[in-house]
C-alpha cells in the first residue's frame, strides 16, 4: 500500500454536523475500500488566495492515509462531486 495526502478545502458555512457528515463520508471511503487512516489534521477556517464560488473562506483539513491506486482514483471522483467541497488535491508521499 502506498501512503497518501489528502487536501480538502470544505465550504465555510457549513454546521459542525455536515462538517463532520463530510469528514465521516471520506473515513469510510478510504476503510471500506481497504485503506487505512493515519491522520486527520484540521487546518480550521483560512483565507483562500482567490474566490471560489463567491467565497473568500474556506476549511481546511488535511488526511494521511494508507491504500492501493483505485482507493485514491474512487476517493478523487466522489470529491469532485460533492457539493459541500470546494477543493481537493490528492498526493502520493515519498517512500
Amino acid at each position: 500500500m502506498r501512503g497518501y495526502e489528502l487536501v480538502l478545502i470544505i465550504k465555510p458555512d457549513l454546521d459542525d454536523e455536515a462538517l463532520e457528515a463530510v469528514i465521516e463520508k471520506v473515513r469510510s471511503m478510504i476503510e471500506n475500500d481497504g485503506g487505512t487512516i493515519a491522520k486527520i489534521d484540521k487546518w480550521g477556517k483560512r483565507r483562500l488566495a482567490y474566490e471560489i464560488k463567491d467565497l473568500r473562506e474556506g476549511i481546511y483539513y488535511i488526511i494521511n492515509f494508507k491504500g492501493e491506486a483505485a482507493v485514491s482514483a474512487e476517493l478523487d471522483r466522489v470529491l469532485k462531486i460533492t457539493d459541500s467541497v470546494l477543493r481537493h488535491m490528492i498526493v502520493r508521499e515519498e517512500e
